[in-house]
């Protein structure tokens, strides 16, 4: 039988029912870290059936800390809305000549953004964007006349959530290598923004569980009394 690493010991002696504040589970996070900076990631439970179109839940939240990854940006625009992605540091401007890249499959972006009146162009690209989450779109500030600041926003720390079919949203909100103060400050804001997208089907209790982990590490059951409203 293979003998067991000090690492998998610790591991296997976790307590996984026990509830953590933030600062208990960030401190137990760091205690199982690898030798590369680690993503920190959410995962929180929600009350809701994403199949019914009134428990969506879905939106966008700027992260104060920032992610702590290179966010790539794509925005379809034209003339001096082109000129000011660029200068807003978008890492690929374009029209018909973007669309078309796109649709032969040079699909490496984390955001793409588009000005109202090129959603007739960016229509086209339904079946490609959508499946990968990347269609603009006005609700989530991904269709706008200013893109300068959407590409701003987008390469500063703003990231979209999303619930999955069962229930579940994931987000990662910065690095292991992060200040704990760091990570709290982004572990407040989206869940604080999460709670405030409650949609109107949602029924009986909305937050169920909140965990925290790492690439890594064990997954840690937060206190729920660690979230205002949850």
């Amino acid at each position: 039988m293979a003998k067991l690493t000090k690492k998998q010991k610790n591991l296997a002696e976790l307590d996984r029912e026990k509830l953590y504040s933030v600062d208990e589970a960030l401190a137990t996070l760091r205690q199982f870290k690898s030798k590369f900076d680690e993503t920190v990631e959410v995962a929180m439970n929600l009350g809701v059936d994403p199949r019914h179109a009134d428990q969506m839940v879905r939106g966008m939240v700027s992260l104060p800390s920032g992610t702590g990854k290179e966010v790539k940006v794509a925005v379809f625009a034209r003339g001096d809305n082109a000129d000011k992605a660029l200068a807003a540091g978008a890492d690929k401007v374009g029209a018909e000549d973007l669309m078309e890249d796109m649709q032969a499959g040079n699909l490496d972006y984390d955001r793409v953004i588009a000005t109202p009146d090129m959603m007739g162009v960016v229509g086209r690209l339904g079946k490609v964007l959508g499946p990968k989450g990347l269609m603009p779109n006005p609700k989530l500030g991904t269709v706008t006349p200013n893109v300068e600041q959407a590409v701003k926003d987008a390469k500063g720390g703003q990231v979209e959530f999303r619930v999955e079919k069962m229930g579940i949203i994931h987000s990662g909100i910065g690095k292991l290598s992060f200040k704990d103060d760091d990570l709290k400050a982004n572990f407040k804001a989206l869940t604080e923004a999460v709670v405030k997208a409650k949609p109107s089907g949602a029924k009986g209790k909305y937050v169920k569980k909140i965990s925290l982990t790492s690439s890594m590490g064990p997954g840690l059951k937060v206190d729920l009394g660690e979230v205002e409203g949850a």
